[in-house]
């Protein structure tokens, strides 16, 4: 069943620097970046507002977004992991006629799955393609615990959000429509 939106998290070049396959990432969002803009579908872009001194900083090279932004795709800004807060997502989404979505980008466990947790929340259709996201691992800590790769953070972040949630395998497998405002 065909989504009406996509989600592009945080797709920054300093987030990106932090991620391992980093151009695995890129090239997956470009996928659905594609599948959304010829289908008719909404894209829009989620940019994280860093505090002064990180990588993602407004005005830092690290804060520009990593794929381009075509004409009439709105960017919205946040400084929370949430998507939603504190922004006019839920608004612009409602007035698109918007009942389903992708979501895709970074980090699994904290932007992307606090999206999607609220997205869930307000009962929007959430579909997460497992290619089209990740993070970083977590590292040791002696006597605790080993090291975490980010493929196993990423899944365990997917399986955290719960079974309203549909995870596809591939971005490939998305497919996009046009959203019914009227």
């Amino acid at each position: 069943m065909p989504v009406e939106a996509l989600l592009v998290i945080d797709v920054q070049l300093g987030s990106l620097e932090a991620v391992p396959e980093a151009d695995r990432l890129v090239d997956r969002v470009a996928v659905l970046l594609g599948k959304a803009r010829a289908a008719g579908a909404l894209v829009v872009h989620v940019q994280n507002d860093g505090a002064a001194g990180l990588a993602d900083a407004p005005g830092t090279p690290g804060w520009e977004l990593r794929l381009p932004v075509e004409d009439g795709e709105p960017v919205i800004r946040k400084s929370q992991d949430d998507a939603f807060a504190g922004t006019p997502l839920t608004e612009l989404l409602a007035d698109r006629g918007v009942g389903s979505l992708a979501i895709c980008g970074l980090m699994s466990e904290m932007c992307v799955s606090a999206t999607a947790r609220t997205a869930l929340a307000r009962d929007f259709r959430v579909v997460l393609p497992h290619d089209a996201h990740t993070t970083t691992g977590v590292p040791a800590v002696p006597g605790v615990a080993e090291a975490v790769p980010a493929s196993v953070v990423s899944r365990v972040a997917e399986w955290a959000l719960g079974d309203q949630l549909e995870v596809v395998a591939h971005a490939d497998e998305v497919q996009f429509t046009a959203p019914d405002a009227g």
